[in-house]
C-alpha cells in the first residue's frame, strides 16, 4: 500500500522528449493525466542519414510545457519530477556548453539523434571485434547506440573531440539540467553504452574499438555515477532549474528512462483482473509492452537472462527493477506510414477530403477502406500487395542496417483506393515485423501471451486490430493514451518516496482501457501473408548476392 503521504492529493510531473516534440503532463497518484502540453522541437537533416538537434532548444521546450501543466496548481502538492527522452547523444564541453556534432561547426546543433545512421562504418568495425559485451545487445551492436557515434566524432570531428567535457544520453542530460548532478541512469548506460550492472564498464571493449581515451579519466566523460531509474538524483531541483520549469525548488528529481522504457513502465504492470486475458494471474513476464510512435520498441522482461539473437539485451534492471529486459524494435513505423501516405500521388486529394470531413487523414483512410472492402474483411484487400517495411534498415531480429524497403504488387492506378491499399499493406507489414520479433523472443525462451500497446500509433484502431490479428494475441490499450508520460511521472513518484517501489507505483498508476481480441478466423490468411513476408527478405538478399557477383 502507498504510505500515508499518499492520502493527501499529490501530483507528479512527467516530461517526455520525443523525436519531434516535448510533452509534459501533471499526473495524480492514481495515474490520471490532469493536464497535458506539447511543443515542437527542431530537427536538422544536413545530409542523408544525419539527424541533429539542439539541447538548448530541447530544454527550453521542457521548461515551456512544464510551466503550462502546473499553472494554477498548489506547488506544495507537486512531489516529484521524472524525465524520459529518446536515446540521442548530447555533446558538451568542460563548461557544459554545447559542442558541434557537424562539420559546419554549428555548436548549437550538439545532439546526434537516435535515428541518425552516420556511424555505419564505425558500427561495422565494432561488430567485427566480436567483443563479449556484444552478447548483451543481441550479438551485434546497432548504429543507433552510442559507441559507434562516439567513434564517428573522434574520427571525423577531432576539434570537437578534443574539447569534449561530457557525453550524455539525452535522458541523463535532462536530469543533469534539473539537478546539476552528472549521474547517469542504469537504463541508458546499460541499454545504449555497454555498461553492465554487475561489472560496470569493460575497459577492454573501449580500448579494442579505439576509444581508450574514455578509460583514462575513469569514465568521467560518459558517467561513473550510475543510479537506478526512479532513484532520487542529488538534492532535487536546483534553484535555477526550479525557476526555468516553474516548479518548487528541491522537489525530488528521478533518475530517468529512455522514452520507450517509460512507455513500458506506464503499461506493462497494470492490473488486468476481470478482463479475461491470458496474462491474468500470470507473472509480468508473460507480457510484452509495445511502444509505437516514430519507431516501435517491443519490451519483454524475464526473471533470468534470455539471449535472443537480433534482439537487444538481456539488460538487468533497465526498466523494471530486478528483472531482465529484452528490447526488440523497428526503426521506422509511424515515420514509414507517414512517408508512404504523404509521398503518394493521391495525397493532396486525401488531405482535402479529410479536411472537408473534419477527420484526420488516417481516420479518413480507415473509413475509405471500409467503403471499398465490400463483403471481405478489410485485411484481405492486400492479397496481391505485399510490403517489406525496412525502409530505414532492420533493427530486430535481423540487425541488418543495409536492408531496404520492398513493395510487390503495384499497378498503374493512382487514386485514393490505391493509396488506402498501400497504407493498409504498410500497417500489415509493420505488424508482420512485430510477429517476426515475437517469434524470435519466444524461440529463445520468452513465453508471451499478451501485447500492451501505447504511443501515437496505438490511437489508430486499424494499426491495433492488425497487430492483434497478425500476432494472434490480444492487445491491451492503456486507459491513459499518454502512457509514456505516466511512466515518466511514475519515476517522479518513486523519487519522492511516496511509493515503496517502482512495481508498487506501476500497479497503482498504470490503468488498462480497451482490450482488442484477434479475429482467429483470419489466421490462415495472415499465416500466408507471413510466409510471403519472409520470402521478401530472402529474395532481397538473393538479388543483392546476384548484383554483388558482378
Amino acid at each position: 500500500m502507498p504510505s500515508e503521504k499518499q492520502t493527501a492529493v499529490t501530483y507528479y510531473v512527467g516530461v517526455d522528449v520525443g523525436s519531434a516534440s516535448v510533452r509534459a503532463a501533471l499526473v495524480d497518484g492514481f495515474g490520471t493525466v490532469l493536464a497535458h502540453a506539447e511543443q515542437p522541437i527542431q530537427v536538422w537533416e544536413p545530409q542523408p542519414d544525419h539527424y541533429e538537434q539542439s539541447s538548448a532548444d530541447i530544454w527550453a521546450a521542457c521548461c515551456s510545457v512544464t510551466k503550462e501543466v502546473v499553472r494554477g496548481v498548489d506547488a506544495s502538492q507537486i512531489r516529484g519530477l521524472g524525465f524520459d527522452a529518446t536515446c540521442s547523444l548530447v555533446v558538451v564541453d568542460k563548461q557544459f556548453q554545447p559542442l558541434a556534432v557537424n562539420s559546419e561547426g554549428q555548436n548549437h546543433r550538439n545532439v546526434i539523434m537516435w535515428m541518425d545512421h552516420r556511424a555505419a562504418s564505425q558500427v561495422k568495425h565494432i561488430n567485427a571485434t566480436q567483443h563479449r559485451v556484444l552478447n548483451y545487445v543481441g550479438g551485434a551492436m546497432s548504429v543507433e547506440m552510442q559507441p559507434p557515434k562516439l567513434l564517428w566524432i573522434k574520427e571525423n570531428l577531432p576539434e570537437s573531440w578534443e574539447k569534449v567535457g561530457y557525453f550524455f544520453d539525452l535522458p541523463d542530460f535532462l536530469s543533469w539540467k534539473a539537478t546539476g548532478v552528472t549521474a547517469r541512469s542504469l537504463c541508458t548506460v546499460v541499454c545504449k553504452w555497454t555498461y553492465t550492472s554487475d561489472r560496470g564498464w569493460d575497459d577492454s571493449f573501449w580500448k579494442m574499438i579505439g576509444l581508450e581515451d574514455l578509460v583514462k579519466d575513469k569514465y568521467e566523460k560518459i558517467g561513473n555515477l550510475v543510479l537506478s531509474p526512479g532513484e532520487a538524483v542529488g538534492k532535487g531541483l536546483t534553484p535555477d532549474a526550479a525557476e526555468d520549469l516553474g516548479l518548487p525548488e528541491g522537489i525530488a528529481v528521478a533518475a530517468s528512462l529512455i522514452d520507450a522504457h517509460a512507455g513500458g513502465l506506464g503499461v506493462i504492470g497494470a492490473d488486468v483482473k476481470g478482463h479475461n486475458l491470458p496474462c491474468e494471474n500470470q507473472p509480468i513476464t508473460s507480457r510484452v509492452a509495445m511502444i509505437c510512435g516514430t519507431s516501435s520498441c517491443h519490451m519483454g522482461v524475464s526473471e533470468t537472462p534470455i539471449f535472443v539473437p537480433g534482439v537487444w539485451g538481456p539488460y538487468f534492471s533497465a526498466m523494471v527493477p530486478g528483472l531482465w529486459l529484452n528490447e526488440g524494435g523497428q526503426s521506422a513505423t509511424g515515420k514509414l506510414i507517414d512517408h508512404v501516405v504523404r509521398g503518394h500521388v493521391a495525397f493532396p486529394e486525401l488531405e482535402a477530403k479529410a479536411a472537408a470531413s473534419a477527420h484526420s487523414i488516417y481516420t479518413y483512410l480507415n473509413s475509405h477502406l471500409d467503403l471499398i472492402k465490400k463483403s471481405l474483411p478489410v485485411g484481405f484487400l492486400t492479397v496481391d500487395l505485399h510490403v517489406w517495411p525496412d525502409f530505414h534498415g532492420n533493427r530486430s531480429p535481423l540487425t541488418d542496417l543495409t536492408l531496404k524497403g520492398m513493395v510487390v504488387g503495384l499497378t498503374l492506378s493512382r487514386g485514393l483506393d490505391e493509396l488506402a491499399l498501400i497504407y493498409l499493406a504498410t500497417i500489415q507489414a509493420i505488424a508482420l515485423g512485430t510477429r517476426h520479433i515475437l517469434e524470435a523472443m519466444q524461440a529463445a525462451g520468452h513465453e508471451i501471451t499478451t501485447l500492451f500497446l501505447c504511443g501515437g500509433l496505438s490511437k489508430n484502431p486499424l494499426f491495433v486490430q492488425m497487430h492483434a490479428d497478425i500476432t494472434g494475441k490480444p492487445v491491451v490499450l492503456s486507459k491513459e493514451v499518454e502512457s509514456v508520460l505516466v511512466g515518466a511521472a511514475i519515476l517522479g513518484a518513486c523519487a519522492s518516496g511516496d511509493f515503496a517501489s517502482i512495481q508498487e507505483a506501476m500497479a497503482k498508476m498504470g490503468k488498462i482501457g480497451r482490450v482488442v481480441q484477434p479475429n482467429h478466423e483470419h489466421k490462415r490468411f495472415y499465416d500466408k501473408k507471413y510466409e510471403v513476408f519472409l520470402k521478401l527478405v530472402e529474395h532481397q538478399r538473393e538479388y543483392r548476392s546476384i548484383m554483388n557477383s558482378l
